[in-house]
This record gives C-alpha cells, structure tokens and sequence, in this order.
C-alpha cells in the first residue's frame, strides 16, 4: 500500500470515529517528530502494539480485502497465564461495505465483536474441525446473551448496538452492508503475531510504498521511529 493511501485511510476513519462520537486517546495524535522524542514511559504502547492499524491482508487491494483498526487498549499473554494484570483488549474496527475481513479464528482470543453504528456487519461462521479446517457442523454462539445457532456457514447479521460473542477455534468472516460499520471489539489479550489462523495464507501487515511522509505512525512503524531514539531516551 502507499503511504498517501494509508494517511487517506487514516484521516477518513478519523472523521467517522468522531461523528459516531468516540475519541481515540491523545497518543493516537502524536506525529512522527514527537514519537522521536518519547522515552520508556510510553514502552507500553509500542510493546502492545497499541495504536493505528491497516492491513489489506497482502491482497492489494484494501477496499475489497482489507480491513482499519485502533488497538486502545491490550495486556499480554504472560499476564493471561498467571491471570494477573491486564488480562483484555480493546479495538475499534471500520468495516466497509463488502470489504471482506477473511475467514480465520484465534487459538486463544475470546471476543465479543459489536456494533457500535452504521450499517449491518455481516459475519460468517463455520467451527473448527481437529485438524483446523472446516467442520459442517452448526455453529452456536451468543449475541447479547441470545443464544443462536446456525448451519455451518450461515451468515448472522448484526445491526447497531448488536454483539456477538466468537470463542477461539470459531471460524468467522465478516463484511459490511447498507453502510459503513463502526466496530468495537472486547476481548482477552490480543497477540497479532501468534493468535490468528487464516483459512487461506494472507498477509497481516502491509508493504508500504513510502511516496510521503506518515500522518501518524502505524503500529507497524513504532519499531522505526521509537528505537532510533537516543541513547539518553531510551
């Protein structure tokens, strides 16, 4: 993706946020000039990987296979295994119109998947056979303390103030419908680099073209612009 793309993304998403009335925390905002100056007080950010996220899945082409996120909060999986600290995470998620967040499930990720406002978020659901593909047996789930199930592939849709409740090992696929989605998602620790299994092989970060210079940095740039800092900083 290029980089104009990605500040193009980051600046309408922005706008969505607000006119849905959600903030995003002051970091959110920090340019790359000021990420240069931050010390070990902001460690947290960078090392749970908090903040603003593209990915287009390594399709190329973000706008049908693609999908935005804001991580604001998250712990981690050694906290999760004593059971002691941050034990959650939280995301802010934009989902467009039949822009397809593909088929995977997490091994340990619990989460509750909301929407928060828009249109319909469309979510396709199949279970996990032992060997990890697809089981054709029905999927039972929660929405909102509901109970539901559905045939191996159905589709549950959710319209605003709807969530649904996706234990690990639950295949889901998701889109929106009608409008734009603002998305929330409540969850245990979130660990991107470990905790995703994709039906089909995808990319999970972005190659980025670099034709101009980053509004704000994405989770993936902390790594660039935090530990160039000086000796004295860090």
């Amino acid at each position: 993706m290029k980089r104009s793309e990605i500040n193009q993304i980051l600046r309408q998403a922005d706008d969505f946020i607000r006119e849905h009335g959600f903030h995003l925390p002051p970091f959110a905002y920090w340019t790359p000039g000021e990420w240069r100056t931050k010390g070990e007080d902001v460690a947290e950010i960078v090392d749970k990987r908090l903040g603003w996220d593209i990915t287009d899945f390594g399709s190329g082409d973000y706008a049908q296979i693609g999908l935005f996120l804001f991580t604001i909060r998250n712990g981690d999986l050694a906290g999760l295994q004593t059971g002691r600290g941050k034990l959650y995470a939280e995301k802010l998620l934009i989902v467009d119109v039949n822009q397809i967040t593909p088929l995977h499930f997490h091994w340990v990720k619990t989460e509750d998947i909301i929407n928060r406002g828009g249109g319909k978020l469309m979510i396709e659901l199949y279970n996990a056979t032992p060997d990890e593909q697809l089981d054709d047996t029905p999927v039972t789930v929660s929405t909102d303390g509901v109970v539901r199930t559905v045939p191996a592939g159905g589709v549950i849709a959710l319209v605003p103030g709807e969530s649904i409740t996706l234990p690990p090992y639950c295949y889901h696929k998701f889109w929106g419908a009608e409008a734009r989605v603002l998305v929330g998602e409540v969850s245990t620790v979130n660990d991107d680099s470990a905790d995703n299994r994709f039906f089909e092989a995808v990319g999970r970060f972005p190659q980025i073209e670099e034709d101009e210079a980053p509004a704000y940095l994405l989770v993936g740039d902390y790594d660039r612009y935090y530990s160039d800092l000086p000796a004295s900083k860090t």
